[in-house]
């Protein structure tokens, strides 16, 4: 199951991982193997082959991203349904995910507690942290949307969110994903990590992030190959809507996987 829409996706919709979408890739498995040797040989500081020359890669002292970049035609955002999807991969695509949890006490403290943990960029806020902000639009802005990638509430604070603070998280596209009181925080945490989303926009360029250079080559196979036939799946005439398709890490050179 996965979920799929051609208007904005509810935030609270449950993603889950597609099971049949592997049997349906155009994609050039040992092109692709070939391309992911390259982006995690290249951010490892070794040579690689680009356009037939020797080019020297460089080890940063930060973790880079796995990026896929689609290229669309035979497609009109103007005229065609524009689509919103996600999916849930079998890896983390995003694990330096900044989240904030606007929790009751109990899942404040959960929150807490795994942002402690190696690995999680997790903060908590209460209903009286928001209080305190006073729908202060800049403050709103500078403190929690411009802060935090995603945002996670308990149920019921999350009916109270737009009162509290204002529109601002509304309008950064940020809306909180409404967690039930019983249920646990790390679940959902996870689950976010591991979520990539595409939506159509007014160009037929799209790009997401999809792993990154920590995971090994067959783990970034999965997500790659699980992403593009998920993206597939949502356009109107599947395959033939795409032009091309790329990965690339951060600071490495682009790999064409689909021509």
């Amino acid at each position: 199951r996965y979920i799929a829409h051609t208007e904005s996706p509810c935030c609270c919709c449950p993603v889950h991982t597609p099971p049949t979408l592997s049997a349906m890739s155009k994609l050039d498995q040992e092109l692709l193997m070939q391309s992911i040797e390259n982006i995690l040989a290249f951010s490892a500081g070794k040579e690689i082959q680009v356009d037939g020359e020797a080019v020297k890669g460089k080890k940063r002292n930060f973790l880079e991203t796995v990026e896929l970049q689609i290229s669309l035609k035979n497609y009109d955002p103007a005229k065609d349904k524009r689509f919103n999807g996600a999916v849930r991969l079998p890896n983390p695509s995003r694990p330096s995910l900044s989240v904030c949890v606007l929790g009751n006490e109990k899942h404040c403290e959960e929150a807490r507690a795994l942002g402690a943990q190696e690995g999680y960029t997790v903060e908590a806020r209460s209903e009286a942290d928001l209080k305190k902000l006073n729908k202060n639009k800049k403050l709103v802005k500078r403190t929690l949307a411009k802060k935090f990638d995603v945002f996670l509430a308990s149920q019921k604070l999350s009916k109270k969110v737009p009162r509290l603070i204002g529109p601002g998280l509304n309008r950064a596209g940020k809306m909180p994903v409404p967690v039930p009181e019983a249920d646990s925080i790390a679940p959902k945490v996870d689950e976010l990590k591991s979520t990539v989303k595409f939506q159509m926009r007014k160009v037929l360029c799209l790009n997401a992030a999809i792993g990154s250079v920590d995971l090994d080559a067959e783990q970034l196979r999965q997500n790659v190959t699980l992403s593009v036939n998920f993206l597939v799946s949502l356009l109107k005439k599947n395959w033939q809507n795409v032009k091309a398709l790329y990965i690339k890490s951060t600071m490495g050179p682009v790999q064409q996987i689909y021509f």
